[in-house]
């Protein structure tokens, strides 16, 4: 169902590039949370328009001073025209860094998504299915005959694949999932938050689609979770690409004994003021206030600063450092088994 709505205007009217992507606004492409949500869109050297979201309707206003959005889309006036011409420019103009998204990337490129007006099935739709964990949050593209599941690492969100689902969506069905606990996914609290159960996680949402078995891309802790699933169940993978996986550790774990006495849920009573914990984690992201190490930030911001997100994030670190490395359930030997096709790539300057 597409619904388009009438933009409210000042006395100055919004851009026809805006105006015509908000006649193209199609709710049944993106989920969002709550039902409201607020996405101002930035013309460089213009008025600022804010789009406003409640239920299946939006509506153009001018933006408020003093209101804080969701997220927020900035362009220049040609940027913005050639958008609302092409199906196909919103992404390209965003991985040229000629169309700027802050905030929630969920929201932000849904948006986009949902005014391209992209003809099925390589646009892109943001959606939650429910699982045993609860409702897990998915970014997909394409109808190829196999699927494709990307898992992203440690304080990541799907959002970090979507270079890789936009390239790959015209090949296969690309869908890239947040775990339990990170972006837009339900966080229980309490949960192991381990690879086992990540992966099992990873299964359960394939089930809520229902598919079968899939090809599975994994960066970092995604990786490690990767090859979890290929030891688990070698049915339900095809094939792995690991991006420089998290692997369990052979040098001396010194801290391993505090590290287990520590409870991950001591997350969710820490004070951790935005400001200061925005400033710590751009300091050490290289780029971190600049271009799509900033848009990964605020994905990363956006689940840690919530007591739950705080406790999932503590959870899941603990248990890459505690990966038992020795011994005959120990990750290595384990590794032998794994009889799944598997590439791994590494960053040749992967300074972590």
């Amino acid at each position: 169902m597409r619904v388009a709505v009438a933009a409210s205007r000042s006395s100055d009217a919004a851009p026809a590039g805006i105006e015509a992507l908000i006649g193209r606004y199609d709710p049944a492409v993106i989920d969002v949370p709550d039902g409201r949500a607020l996405v101002r869109l930035r013309v460089r050297g213009g008025e600022d328009w804010d789009a406003r979201i409640e239920g299946d309707r939006v509506r153009l206003d001018p933006a408020r001073e003093g209101e804080k959005p969701d997220a927020t889309i900035a362009a220049d006036p040609p940027t913005w025209m050639r958008v609302a011409g092409d199906v196909r420019a919103g992404m390209q103009a965003f991985q040229r860094g000629r169309l700027r998204v802050r905030g929630s990337l969920h929201l932000g490129v849904g948006f986009l998504a949902a005014t391209s007006g992209a003809p099925e099935p390589g646009r892109l739709r943001f959606e939650r299915v429910r699982t045993p964990a609860g409702r897990v949050s998915i970014l997909s593209a394409g109808a190829g005959p196999d699927v494709l599941l990307c898992l992203h690492g440690l304080g990541g969100t799907k959002a970090s694949f979507l270079p890789t689902v936009a390239a790959l969506a015209d090949r296969y069905r690309v869908v890239a999932m947040d775990f339990p606990g990170f972006g837009d996914s339900d966080k229980p609290i309490g949960a192991p938050y381990d690879s086992e159960w990540f992966a099992r996680s990873a299964f359960d949402t394939l089930d809520a689609l229902g598919v079968d078995a899939a090809h599975v891309v994994g960066n970092s802790m995604g990786g490690r979770v990767a090859i979890e699933a290929g030891l688990l169940d070698r049915s339900r993978v095809r094939s792995l690409a690991l991006l420089s996986p998290a692997l369990a550790w052979l040098r001396d774990r010194r801290w391993a004994p505090v590290v287990r006495l520590l409870r991950p849920e001591l997350g969710l009573l820490q004070v951790a003021p935005r400001s200061v914990t925005d400033r710590i984690v751009r300091m050490l992201v290289p780029g971190g206030n600049d271009g799509w190490a900033a848009a990964g930030v605020d994905e990363f911001l956006r689940a840690y600063l919530t007591p739950r997100g705080r406790a999932a994030f503590y959870a899941a670190a603990r248990n890459i450092y505690l990966d038992e490395p020795h011994g005959d359930d120990g990750f290595w030997a384990r590794l032998g088994g794994l009889s799944t096709d598997a590439l791994f790539v590494w960053g040749r300057h992967d300074t972590l």
